[in-house]
């Protein structure tokens, strides 16, 4: 298979599986940010956001917090997790199986998973808002046809 969690999904390839139902898989990250760094994927293949039923990614976000919570009771002793999909290469997807990352965090850690956030600005927030309420206004009516 061209797919590691298509592979993983089949049996074919290994991993430390944390929950497994009909229709997703949680696995460990092979190279955690933090430990207890959690993959959610879809037992079907879909490559990204755009390409993943709403209700996949629905249930993909459920499991991921129901992960985060049980990183705060369990011996991880989480404070709090970061989740995120990285969607596309732009945005650091570098296994092409949509997948959330679950990353407990504790206070005081090194990980820099959010740097520079505080202070980034858009240039143009207006323009950026138009740009996104013309788009989904073509989205709903190409839905509609």
């Amino acid at each position: 298979m061209s797919c590691v969690f298509c592979a993983i999904v089949a049996g074919e390839a290994p991993a430390v599986r944390i929950h497994e139902d009909d229709d997703l898989l949680a696995i460990l990250d092979i190279r955690p940010f933090t430990r207890g760094h959690t993959l959610v994927i879809p037992k079907t293949h879909s490559v990204d956001l755009t390409d993943t039923a709403p209700d996949t990614v629905a249930a993909m976000a459920a499991l991921g917090q129901r992960i985060a919570r049980a990183a705060r009771r369990s011996g991880l002793h989480a404070d709090g997790n970061n989740i995120a999909i990285n969607d596309g290469k732009a945005a650091f997807q570098t296994v092409f199986h949509i997948h959330l990352h679950v990353v407990p965090r504790r206070a005081g850690d090194k990980l820099s998973f959010a740097k520079g956030m505080l202070v980034r600005r858009d240039p143009d927030r207006e323009e950026s808002g138009r740009l996104l309420r013309t788009a989904l206004a073509e989205l709903d009516a190409a839905e509609q046809d």
